[in-house]
């Protein structure tokens, strides 16, 4: 590798940054005993099984098997190489590395080429739009409309806000002259392609341009707000989905409020990015938003790694307290803390902010309502208590949220406040509760048994002999470099039967051939595969009995000699059966004097 990072100073940021605070950053962790544990990040789960030991400043999914250091997390979770993720780390710690020079050969691609020169054309045509608006008579009027709006400069360079030319092309000419493209480019949503000349043209024209990054900040597409409305043209326009850009698992400033999130354990769920754009001005820096997009699985997902409590603060209006409860039941049902924010006179955050200032919006969301307070507001919306059916239809609606959700003590309280609402006796609503919680109980224990048959939890692998055999000897090279060397010289200098253990035994020779010290936390910092990565950690981490290494290493050797044996027999025997149904009889008797060789060869091991 070309300028290398020194040795000394990758174990000073390695030494220097605390695993628990880093893998923190992204997850929600809980101490229990002397380690921290939270849902793996790598693979979807309910129960907790990921690891992190605070002592060895390792990390171990008991779930999926991933395992590493502080330095493998930052690969494995934003799939960078290992320069980058030494790169990040330093960076926390104030320590600069210049990685423009690094080889990059070894590189772990999250992204194909293909994404990557979207990404690479998003981030320079953001930068061309940031520089417009900023820099240029052009961008003029966009800046003096963001100023009107309450707008800092430092806002708007904080989240990198431009202005799109109205010029038909601009874009896709600066593209095409930058090398990128334009297929790609049309794919990706920045330009269009025309259908009877097949030129390109910008998608984006005369709009205040809003940069849309991922969870690790990098641009992956934009929403263009117009500067004056026209009946032809959309308020707001997005970028079309597209290999880098999937609205349903996109959240608005969650690379900005992750840390916000983490230390305040909650985060503020808002519809649109302008109200997140106004809840940061009013000094909310945990809030993040949905692209144009109900609430899906996937973000919350994301969420449930951070955090458990989300406050959800959508629009005043009909519509908002229809996807408000539609978002709070699908958190609920995740086992999320939720409570909801209710804007009175129909107004969306962004209008709230203006019409009461920021400081009557922020006692807002410090006094938001409770899930349950919320859905009976819900349920009491456009009912009238003079007639029986919406009373019984508001009883009825509530019940169905108490049920199988609620403790005892808020059971109590909720159906205390319903029998005052309604007049109706609480002896009364607690018999209906009661059938309806019956009903419940019966549906859930038969969803349950077949979820368990159907969506069971990973388990862990059972391993037979020759992988428990692969295993344990790939351990004992991982901690003793005269154990490899000791192979190589031996009559069967490769004893590893299958793929992934071959290749982590090659890229083991090579280490120990650099480095002549056996560190396994170092070796697993070389790998770029994160497969390899997760068989040599689960190497690391099993027991070894040190006073009967030996035996161990021949005990494992002996039974990977067994198994290549049998492996060799069965292919014999294969091929003995294809030359007697060639009547090649003199072949077919070579090779059953062969097999019965290697069978003596096994019988004696």
């Amino acid at each position: 590798m070309v300028n290398k990072i020194p040795e000394e100073l990758i174990e000073k940021i390695r030494t220097e940054s605390d695993i628990v605070d880093v893998i923190s950053e992204y997850i929600q962790l809980t101490k229990r005993g002397r380690n921290w544990f939270g849902l793996c990040p790598f693979h979807n789960e309910n129960t907790p099984s990921f690891s992190v030991s605070e002592d060895k400043q390792i990390f171990h999914c008991f779930g999926c098997g991933a395992g590493g250091n502080v330095i493998t997390f930052v690969m494995d979770i934003e799939n960078v190489s290992f320069p980058e993720a030494v790169s990040k780390l330093g960076e926390r710690i104030g320590i600069h590395i210049d990685i423009q020079n690094q080889s990059m050969d070894n590189r772990i691609h999250r992204y194909s080429k293909k994404e990557e020169n979207m990404l690479n054309a998003h981030q320079f045509v953001a930068e061309y739009y940031h520089h417009l608006l900023l820099n240029t008579e052009d961008g003029e009027k966009a800046l003096n409309y963001l100023f009107k709006r309450g707008f800092t400069r430092e806002d708007i360079e904080s989240n990198g806000i431009g202005y799109a030319l109205p010029n038909w092309d601009s874009v896709a000419v600066l593209l095409q002259r930058k090398g990128f493209s334009p297929d790609e480019m049309v794919e990706s949503g920045l330009i269009i392609q025309r259908e009877n000349d097949h030129t390109y043209f910008d998608r984006f024209r005369d709009r205040i341009m809003f940069p849309i990054r991922n969870e690790f900040g990098k641009v992956i597409g934009f929403s263009g707000r117009i500067l004056e409305p026209k009946e032809s043209e959309a308020k707001y326009l997005n970028s079309p989905e597209s290999p880098i850009f999937r609205k349903s698992e996109v959240l608005f400033n969650l690379d900005k409020a992750r840390a916000s999130i983490r230390k305040k354990r909650q985060a503020i769920l808002m519809e649109g990015f302008m109200d997140v754009l106004a809840a940061n001005k009013a000094g909310i820096d945990n809030a993040v938003a949905t692209m144009g997009t109900s609430l899906t699985k996937e973000h919350i997902t994301r969420l449930k790694r951070l955090v458990r409590n989300v406050v959800i603060c959508y629009d005043g209006d009909h519509a908002g307290w229809e996807a408000a409860k539609r978002a709070s039941e699908l958190l609920y049902n995740e086992q999320m803390e939720v409570e909801v924010v209710v804007l009175p006179d129909k107004l969306d955050p962004d209008e709230y902010i203006r019409k009461f200032g920021p400081e009557s919006f922020v006692q807002m969301i410090e006094r938001p309502h409770a899930y349950m307070s919320f859905m009976m507001m819900y349920a009491r919306r456009n009912k009238n208590f003079q007639f029986e059916n919406d009373v019984l239809q508001y009883i009825q609606e509530v019940l169905e949220q108490l049920v199988g959700r609620t403790s005892p003590v808020e059971r109590d309280l909720y159906i205390k406040e319903l029998a005052k609402e309604t007049k109706v006796s609480e002896e009364a609503i607690y018999a209906q509760f009661r059938k309806l919680d019956a009903d419940f109980a019966k549906n859930y224990k038969r969803a349950e048994q077949k979820n368990t048959i159907i969506n069971g939890p990973i388990q862990p692998k059972n391993l037979n002999a020759t992988e428990r055999a692969e295993r344990l000897l790939l351990s004992h090279m991982l901690f003793d470099m005269e154990v490899v060397n000791n192979i190589l010289r031996s009559e069967e200098p490769q004893p590893f039967v299958h793929d992934e253990y071959i290749a982590a035994f090659v890229r083991l020779i090579g280490f120990y051939e650099e480095y002549g010290t056996s560190d396994y936390q170092r070796f697993l910092e070389m790998l770029d595969d994160p497969e390899l990565r997760r068989i040599v950690m689960e190497a690391a981490l099993i027991e070894r009995d040190p006073e009967f290494k030996e035996a161990e290493i021949q005990d494992s050797l002996k039974q990977l000699k067994k198994h290549r044996l049998k492996l060799e027999i069965e292919k014999l025997m294969h091929d003995s059966q294809e030359a007697e149904r060639m009547h090649e009889h003199k072949k077919a008797l070579e090779l059953l004097q062969r097999i019965i060789e290697l069978k003596r060869t096994l019988s004696a091991i």
